[in-house]
Formats: structure tokens, C-alpha cells, sequence
């Protein structure tokens, strides 16, 4: 008895198509293959008409197949499984750039890609702040949980970029921005001292792969927080592709991110004597890239490729829609970490 044929991924189904002069089989013969083929010129021209149908259905197909996995919509993304420390603290693999608020497995943001940072409850779990009123200019005590769906506090997370969970701050006009690492108590509450230099209102981000269930939940939450005072939103500064970091090094950026494909940006930093400065790894990686969306502070934290190209610091992004957006690369170089930021117009 013949063996059931396995399809491949991209094979046509022919189970209720005819074809004449020739079909697709296995390598077992059956009853009515079994009949002499017809010789001659006549049989030869069928033959050959057949199997240029046959081969030209398989070039369509592969072909159909292939732009769907360049467009991202079918491609079976495998992600390595996790590591785990000596500690018992499992550890995402980061043996490719990996992206929060977006595929969550290491690849570059795919055009349409949700954001995060939206919401206070996503993935069955939620962000409660302790506190949510500061005072402009004083630091104070930022303590929140993040809480299962069965309201209980998670407290096991994966490290994923030498850290349990990062968080983002800025200010809802886009200044004021902040890269945090609270630390978690044994009760599963985060804490860390922060302060908000102006009044206003202000979105604190929480990102972070938690352990529920035997399961990574990889995910980014997201909370106001009001400064109370005279609040005088600041214009977003003009777009340029050279901007000063923190510490007066020279950073310029290559690239022009789209909704329509993942485009890559290229980070030059120079040092004050105009040659090129020596970037180090910071949290696991050549850099980090925050991008906020100007309106509703939507969220995107990029890792680049592992390597420098040429000096230069490489990531992939995608802008999720058109719109005015902040750029935030951390990166560090002789040891301290500097922050350089930029305008960015996706049309």
C-alpha cells in the first residue's frame, strides 16, 4: 500500500485538478501509471507541455510563498529557548537584536506592528502604581506591582538585557525623558527614586518579560503620572540628523524609517576631537533606542545587531503609523552612559 504523500509548505493541492499528458506522483507506480507511455513525436511534445505546466505552477508558488515571508505575514519565527543562571533566573537569548513593545523574538519591528506602553493591562497582567502625584523638582519614592490576572504580584522575571525590567518616563510633550532600572522587593513591589524636574503630565513605561504559569509573557505597560504647576508644553525641536548627546559627543544617524518595511539606522558617534569614538556595550548590547510617538507616547525599545558596522551602531525599525516621533539612543562610551535624541518626520 503507498505511503501517504507528505506536502511541502508552499505545495499545490492537485487532489481535484486534472492534468493531461502528465501528473504529479510519488515514486510508487500506480495501476493506471502502470500503462506504457505513449512514444513518437506526438507523446514527446505532450510530455514536454505537461512538464513545463507542472514546473511553472512550481515557480508561482515558491514565489508566492517567498514574498509572504518577506513580508512577514506567514514566516515561522523560532526563538531559542531560554537560558537559565545559576541563580535560577532565566535569561532571554540575545544572540539577535531584540525588539520590546514589538515581535517580542529578537527580529526587527514588522510593518504594522502593534506598539506598547499604551495600556495599564495587557497579557493578563497589570501595572498598579502606589503613587501617581509629584512635586516638580523633588525626588520622591515611585513604588508600583505589577499583578496577575488572579491578583497576585508577579515576582519572577526573565533578564533581558542584564535587567528584570526597564522603565521609561518622559513628559507627554516628549522632554523629560528617563531610562530607569527599579529594583523588586520580595513581595514582587518595584521601587525606585525619581524626579520629575517640571510640572506637567508624564507617562511611566514598564518594560518586561514576566514568568506566569511556566510562561514568558513578554510585555510593556503604561501609567500617567501629574506634576502639579504652571504647565507650558515645549514644540518638538526641529528634525535633524546630527544632534549633541549629554556629554558633548557628536551623534548623527543614517536612515529614513517607514510604515511600509523595516529600514535600517546607522548611530555615529564622534568624540570632541572629531574622530570617531569608541563605543562600549551597555546592558548587553552597542545601544539602545527608545522611539516615542508624538500625541499618544506609543512605545518602541530597539536593541541593534550584535556587532558594530564599521564603527556604526545598526538597528532596524519600522514606524507603526505616519506621524512626529522622539528618538532616544542610549550609549556609552569610556565608561559613562550619555543619551543623544532627535526628531523624527515619518511621512
Amino acid at each position: 500500500m503507498a505511503e501517504p504523500r507528505k506536502k511541502s509548505r508552499w505545495a499545490l493541492d492537485l487532489t481535484d485538478a486534472e492534468l493531461t499528458g502528465a501528473e504529479l506522483t510519488d515514486s510508487h507506480p500506480t495501476d493506471e501509471a502502470a500503462a506504457p507511455a505513449r512514444s513518437g513525436p506526438e507523446g514527446r511534445d505532450a510530455f514536454r507541455l505537461a512538464a513545463f505546466g507542472a514546473l511553472l505552477i512550481v515557480v508561482l508558488f515558491a514565489g508566492y510563498g517567498l514574498g509572504r515571508l518577506n513580508n512577514g505575514t506567514s514566516a515561522d519565527i523560532s526563538v531559542t529557548p531560554t537560558a537559565t543562571t545559576t541563580a535560577g533566573t532565566p535569561v532571554m537569548n540575545e544572540a539577535m537584536p531584540h525588539t520590546h513593545g514589538t515581535t517580542g523574538a529578537g527580529l526587527p519591528l514588522a510593518a504594522g506592528a502593534a506598539v506598547g506602553g499604551l495600556s495599564l493591562s495587557s497579557d493578563g497582567l497589570t501595572l498598579r502604581p502606589a503613587g501617581t502625584m509629584f512635586q516638580a523638582g523633588r525626588k520622591q519614592r515611585l513604588s508600583f506591582t505589577i499583578v496577575a490576572a488572579s491578583g497576585v504580584p508577579v515576582t519572577s522575571y526573565a533578564i533581558v538585557h542584564d535587567k528584570p525590567l526597564h522603565l521609561i518616563v518622559a513628559r507627554r510633550d516628549l522632554t523629560g525623558f528617563q531610562h530607569l532600572h527599579p529594583e523588586m522587593s520580595a513581595d514582587g513591589s518595584w521601587g525606585i527614586d525619581l524626579t520629575l524636574a517640571e510640572p506637567g503630565s508624564y507617562r511611566m513605561i514598564a518594560d518586561f518579560t514576566a514568568l506566569v504559569g511556566g510562561q514568558q509573557v513578554a510585555t510593556t505597560l503604561g501609567s500617567d503620572l501629574t506634576v502639579a504647576g504652571d504647565y507650558t508644553p515645549k514644540p518638538l525641536p526641529a528634525p535633524e540628523r546630527t544632534t549633541t548627546a549629554t556629554a558633548g559627543l557628536t551623534v548623527t544617524y543614517e536612515g529614513t524609517p517607514s510604515t511600509r518595511a523595516v529600514q535600517p539606522l546607522l548611530m555615529t558617534v564622534t568624540g570632541t576631537d572629531g574622530k570617531p569614538a569608541a563605543v562600549e556595550p551597555y546592558l548587553g548590547a552597542y545601544g539602545h533606542l527608545v522611539v516615542l510617538r508624538q500625541g499618544d507616547l506609543a512605545y518602541l525599545h530597539v536593541h541593534p545587531e550584535q556587532q558594530l558596522v564599521d564603527g556604526k551602531v545598526k538597528f532596524w525599525l519600522t514606524a507603526p503609523s505616519p506621524g512626529d516621533y522622539r528618538m532616544f539612543f542610549d550609549f556609552q562610551v569610556g565608561g559613562r552612559v550619555q543619551t543623544a535624541e532627535w526628531t523624527l518626520k515619518v511621512n
